[in-house]
């Protein structure tokens, strides 16, 4: 008879993703809006698929319909815009360009500023310092200005703008990354791998990297909600997406000229941002604590109280 051994490393994994389930458990704030951000990821995939038609068909008879109004429709619960197109349907539909816009941005913002952190923090001073006053350069910008600046220069399209507001962001992750690995590097299990012969690229990529990472996400995680509001701030102003793509933002800057007798153009658009960055925010604050050892121990308490 033979005795077949278990996986260790996915019976760690499997541990892993139950202690975090059980602690997101915990934090019933947290947990509602994992759910919320999880409805409006679907919403961004599947939207454009199955409500795209619906949410481009014009009904001038149906124009700023009131919200709540079934007669028409399901999709007309929170009423029509100014072409009579349903808000329910554009507002799901929208989701994928606002999504899209604030992930590019960030991904893009978080790799290329991790790697020139590890590089600053791990490299001789002389390349450091370049790399420093290359952040510093960037910042002496107002983000939204030089947003505005370039994107009159440029065309307005998904992939400029995603390319700005990753400009913009690059700085954060750069000096959170370089300051983690300065104080990282001095720790005992860094100098052991050193003295056991471990390579620059194996300390920074097998030893720091994953001490970094945490702080990263949870970075990114808050700053996912910046980008986002930024991209609606372009969009307000005009110099974001332009119809026929179209963005929360812009439904929210489509609805101005009727906030008189029309209020709900802009107010359900203008929800849906807010309830995302507040979502956002709160897993943020969330993820914060749990990846923390130091603070992990309030979650496990609420889960045992539980």
């Amino acid at each position: 008879m033979t005795e077949t051994t278990p996986d260790v490393p996915s019976a760690a994994g499997q541990s892993r993703f139950r202690r975090l389930a059980a602690m997101l458990w915990a934090d019933k704030f947290a947990l509602v809006a994992m759910i919320f951000l999880i409805v409006v990821l679907l919403c961004a995939i599947l939207g454009p698929m199955l409500l795209d038609n619906l949410a481009t068909r014009q009904n001038l008879r149906g124009r700023n319909a009131p919200p709540f109004d079934l007669t028409r429709g399901w999709a007309f619960v929170l009423g029509a815009d100014a072409l009579g197109r349903p808000l329910l349907a554009r507002i799901i539909v929208a989701a994928r360009n606002t999504i899209m816009v604030a992930a590019g941005a960030v991904a893009c913002s978080l790799l290329i500023g991790a790697a020139l952190g590890l590089v600053a923090g791990y490299s001789r001073r002389g390349l450091s310092q370049a790399i420093m006053r290359l952040a510093d350069v960037i910042m002496s910008f107002p983000s939204l200005l030089m947003a505005v600046i370039v994107l009159y220069m440029l065309s307005a399209s998904v992939t400029n703008l995603i390319i700005v507001l990753a400009i913009t962001r690059i700085p954060i992750y750069l000096r959170t990354t370089r300051a983690e690995v300065l104080e990282l590097r001095e720790r005992m299990f860094v100098q052991a791998a050193l003295v056991m012969g471990a390579s620059a690229r194996r300390i920074v990529f097998r030893h720091i990297l994953p001490m970094v990472l945490p702080t990263l996400l949870t970075i990114a995680t808050l700053d996912f909600a910046f980008v986002m509001l930024a991209e609606s701030s372009l969009s307000f102003l005009g110099i974001g997406i332009q119809p026929p793509e179209i963005t929360w933002g812009l439904m929210v800057s489509q609805g101005r000229p009727y906030l008189t007798h029309a209020w709900w153009l802009s107010f359900w658009p203008g929800l849906a941002i807010i309830l995302t960055t507040l979502s956002l925010n709160l897993l943020s604050n969330w993820m914060r604590v749990a990846l923390d050892p130091a603070q992990r121990w309030r979650l496990e308490m609420g889960k045992k109280n539980d």
